[in-house]
């Protein structure tokens, strides 16, 4: 088995696209498969980040509230965002993403009801195309 070593990779079409081929002859664009960001924060007692990619900083709004930035800001607005919370974490939450911005976006979460909470760990991840 070889080893390829390399610091980069970068197409040689258009838009330095690469593509790798899945199963079959399926093909997928590399840098659209990519998650652009994620963190992974825990909201219960000292308000704290455990773990992220891409991520600047969360700002804390209040129970349950909260506004993840970009190190790495998105192109647009058109992102897809991926929430969530383990089992176990809390019995009925619910973690919704929404203002969705180029340098941002709101993280709400709510114990299934109108009520917001504070969880640990709460998660998002984001997938779309970098600025």
């Amino acid at each position: 088995m070889s080893t390829l070593n390399v610091d980069a990779l970068v197409g040689n079409t258009s838009a330095n696209a690469i593509t790798v081929r899945g199963e079959g002859t399926a093909t997928t664009s590399l840098q659209q498969g990519l998650s652009k960001h994620w963190v992974n924060l825990d909201g219960t007692g000292t308000f704290a980040i455990s773990d992220s990619f891409n991520c600047a900083s969360v700002t804390d709004d209040g129970t349950g509230d909260y506004d993840p930035f970009f190190t790495n800001n998105m192109s647009n607005t058109e992102y897809s965002v991926a929430c969530g919370c383990p089992s176990g974490a809390g019995d009925h939450s619910v973690i919704n993403a929404s203002t969705l911005a180029t340098n941002k976006y709101r993280v709400v979460v709510s114990d299934g009801g109108a009520s917001l909470e504070d969880q640990d760990p709460a998660m998002t991840q984001i997938n779309g195309d970098l600025a």
